[in-house]
């Protein structure tokens, strides 16, 4: 695992004579995910959340049958392929009979794959693997978690409000867990003008797993409101 975070500390320094090589294999690993992507024969939503939550928690319960019922609406689920919440929301996808993926990260401290996963990949470098929880997704459900669950909310957040890609519902589950956020940032961010009232409009607030599902079915730009899955 230490020759992959040294080969991205490498590519992150200022100078280095392997730029070509570099490229190359960063090129290749988006090749592979979107070919992995496109496996994908239905709408999809991701769901992230911490990887140490234990199962038979509130939280990992909440995600397994927020899952199982996206599945049973007709969604794959997506998430990051470890342990925690991924493994839950992975679990309960299988248990509602539908597609479940898994986009893994090596890390140097090992991050295994949860064994629920229909479509899996391991991917080397974050960035990649951010680029394929988004293309491959028609919404997001974030449970509670840490600094990387809170990278995955901002750039999904930040790619909508740009424009980068279109709107899609994003939906934070566990209104205990996310209120003061949500506050901070209304009472900071908009506060001094550095975000609009339509950007906090972008999060919705819940506590029941099918509230989730719907808020996602009813908000997303799909083939699932078209009946055509």
């Amino acid at each position: 695992m230490s020759t992959n975070s040294e080969h991205d500390r490498r590519l992150l320094r200022r100078t280095h004579e392997t730029i070509a090589g570099d490229i190359s294999l960063i090129a290749s690993e988006f090749l592979a995910g979107f070919q992995e992507v496109e496996r994908i024969d239905r709408p999809a939503v991701s769901i992230f959340g911490s990887a140490r939550v234990a199962e038979g928690s509130a939280t990992y319960e909440a995600a397994r049958e927020t899952a199982r019922q996206f599945a049973q609406a007709g969604l794959g689920v997506v998430t990051g392929g470890g342990p925690g919440v991924m493994e839950a929301a992975n679990r309960g996808a299988k248990e509602g009979g539908g597609l479940s993926i898994g986009f893994n990260i090596l890390l140097p401290h090992e991050q295994g794959l949860n064994p629920y996963c229909d479509i899996a990949r391991t991917f080397k470098h974050f960035y990649v693997r951010k680029v394929m929880f988004v293309k491959a997704a028609e919404g997001f459900v974030i449970f509670p978690g840490g600094f990387g669950t809170m990278d995955e909310l901002y750039e999904a957040l930040t790619l909508i409000q740009t424009g980068k890609i279109g709107t899609f519902p994003v939906v934070l589950f566990d209104r205990d867990y996310w209120e003061e956020m949500i506050d901070w940032i209304r009472g900071e961010m908009l506060a001094d003008g550095l975000v609009s009232p339509d950007d906090l409009d972008l999060l919705y607030l819940t506590d029941e797993p099918q509230e989730a599902v719907d808020r996602i079915v009813t908000k997303m730009p799909s083939r699932l409101q078209e009946g055509t899955v």
